[in-house]
């Protein structure tokens, strides 16, 4: 669904967007990552056909953004990380204003808005004036004028910022159940625990390069050259760290406070060998579990902090 090819955006001597290449398929929910001034901004905007790159493209769903502008955006749905709202209307009002630029017919609005309205848990606030809205109920306002128009891929640029705890799990259940959906998602986000629950797909990037894309589940056994096993024993940890050492497809074992933690390259079905082992060795093993991925761990170890 989303094809970014060799994009580049210069400003001036700035370089924000520098060789970009990845790829989206339909139905990925893709978390956008990288420190402020990485450009990941820039390279939504460009996506969202809002800027020309300088150099390189992407399609979305087919449609080339360089030369077939009005296409890409009858498909997509942007919403910007500051959005302007309309303080003076009423949230129908609003809505329908999207729609009609979306050229939604005057017949359909009613229904899709109702819709939208629906989904983003807004319908009690259909007659209701923007700028009665709080923020994070202006926030999925913005979300559902995204969704007006029925797109098959969105573009979501800091969708939970500034948002207390309650309006960001809010939009984290919203966003969950656009992906049940099957839309296609690519969402930026510097709340890293939320993208990795949400998420399938990762795209990293640091100095308006790329830095990691591939699968969110693999980056951390990419980055440390296996799956991390975490193994906690009622006493001799030493030892059962040792046995661990010596099995088939273990990489490494070491102690980490009350934990062993174990880097295996073998598949999955295979760790229960290792369990059978030292079960048979004597160790009363209290835990054994496979570590899911940290992103705020990963994001740490791939980027430096350089900004654009």
């Amino acid at each position: 669904m989303i094809q970014v090819q060799n994009l580049t955006k210069r400003f001036g001597t700035l370089t924000a967007v520098d060789g970009l290449s990845f790829t989206v398929e339909r139905g990925d929910a893709l978390g956008f990552i990288g420190p402020n001034g990485a450009g990941k901004t820039t390279t939504i905007r460009m996506l969202a056909t809002l800027l020309k790159p300088s150099s390189g493209t992407a399609k979305i769903d087919g449609h080339d953004i360089n030369r077939e502008q009005e296409a890409v955006r009858a498909c997509v749905g942007y919403m910007p990380d500051f959005f302007g709202v309309y303080d003076d209307m009423k949230v129908t009002e609003y809505l329908d204003f999207f729609a009609a630029a979306y050229r939604v017919p005057p017949g359909e609005r009613p229904r899709l808005i109702g819709d939208v309205l629906e989904l983003t848990d807004l319908t009690g606030k259909r007659d209701a004036y923007v700028d009665s809205l709080s923020r994070g109920m202006k926030q999925r306002l913005c979300l559902a004028k995204t969704l007006v128009h029925d797109p098959d891929v969105l573009l979501l640029d800091e969708p939970a910022s500034g948002l207390d705890p309650r309006a960001r799990i809010e939009i984290r259940a919203l966003l969950k159940e656009l992906c049940a959906m099957d839309k296609t998602i690519l969402i930026s986000s510097h709340i890293l625990t939320e993208l990795a629950d949400l998420c399938n797909k990762v795209v990293i990037i640091e100095h308006g390069k790329l830095v990691y894309a591939g699968s969110a589940q693999d980056v951390g056994k990419e980055l440390e050259g296996g799956r991390r096993l975490v193994v906690q024993v009622a006493e001799r940890a030493e030892e059962a760290c040792q046995v661990l050492e010596t099995c088939e497809n273990v990489v490494s074992a070491q102690i980490v406070g009350e934990e062993i933690h174990a880097v295996f390259t073998g598949e999955p079905e295979a760790q229960g060998e290792l369990l059978t082992k030292l079960l048979t060795s004597g160790f009363n093993v209290q835990s054994f579990s496979e570590q899911e991925v940290n992103l705020e761990e990963v994001y740490m170890r791939l980027t430096k902090g350089i900004v654009s």
